[in-house]
């Protein structure tokens, strides 16, 4: 693939070369590949076909999960955060060990690999908060908790250059993957002083369906703020803001 430059960015397709923009920047690339009936209907493309429906798992999973988090997402996230997660998921859905190559799903497999994904690797929670978290699920009540002991913000939390102060946030998600739906709550600290005092126990907590039989999601995470003139703003719009899944709870 090549990249465009100049003033003049194209989107399409000219003579054969697509045009379009990632990320990276704007791109343009010989068009080309097999005919798309061949590889639905070729038994000699039986693998990619199998290939290509448990990626599509993975990309429904994905959206399904980032859909369910979406309040607290939509502040802590990076622009390949859609790519990684169905990359770690396609990983997951490969773990099933009960169905077959191509039907293989992310609810049979080992969805605990999960556990740790950052959704914002510019701001992850690992690199961010250095204090120990207490999380615990009660699948019978539905309960969700974290608990936080005290701890002073600039010893314990590495914020980026300008905070002033900062608030904390968890939430739990249900996540049924077969029928694309979800139940999410969350909970959230005060804004708080980004200073050497220390802190009060936190304790957040979120309840989801009782007696649930799908997996549930816990994530926590930080968001940074600077006060100017009385008035708080989100630090440079959210982009250290961290958010990460802490457990993963299954029957």
């Amino acid at each position: 693939m090549a990249k465009q430059t100049g003033i003049i960015r194209l989107k399409g397709t000219i003579g054969g070369i697509s045009f379009y923009k990632t990320a990276d920047g704007h791109l343009a690339r010989e068009k080309g590949g097999v005919d798309a009936s061949r590889i639905k209907n070729d038994p000699a493309f039986q693998r990619i076909r199998e290939n290509g429906a448990e990626f599509g798992a993975a990309g429904k999973g994905g959206k399904v999960l980032r859909n369910a988090i979406r309040l607290l997402l939509q502040n802590a996230k990076d622009k390949r955060v859609v790519s990684r997660l169905t990359t770690d998921l396609l990983k997951i859905v490969k773990t099933d060990t009960t169905n077959a190559r191509g039907a293989r799903t992310i609810e049979d497999g080992n969805i605990e690999l999960l556990e740790g994904f950052e959704f914002n690797a510019n701001g992850k929670l690992g690199a961010t908060l250095f204090v120990a978290t207490v999380n615990a699920f009660d699948r019978v009540t539905g309960d969700a908790t974290v608990s936080v002991a005290p701890f002073a913000p600039t010893v314990r939390i590495a914020a980026p250059a300008g905070t002033t102060h900062f608030k904390m946030v968890m939430g739990a998600a249900e996540v049924d993957f077969i029928n694309e739906t979800s139940v999410f709550e969350s909970d959230e600290t005060a804004v708080l002083p980004y200073d050497n005092a220390l802190t009060a126990q936190i304790d957040l907590s979120a309840v989801v369906t009782a007696n649930s039989t799908k997996p549930v999601a816990q994530v926590l995470g930080i968001e940074f703020y600077q006060e100017v003139n009385g008035q708080m703003y989100s630090l440079k719009n959210g982009s250290y803001n961290a958010l990460s899944i802490v457990d993963i709870d299954t029957v």
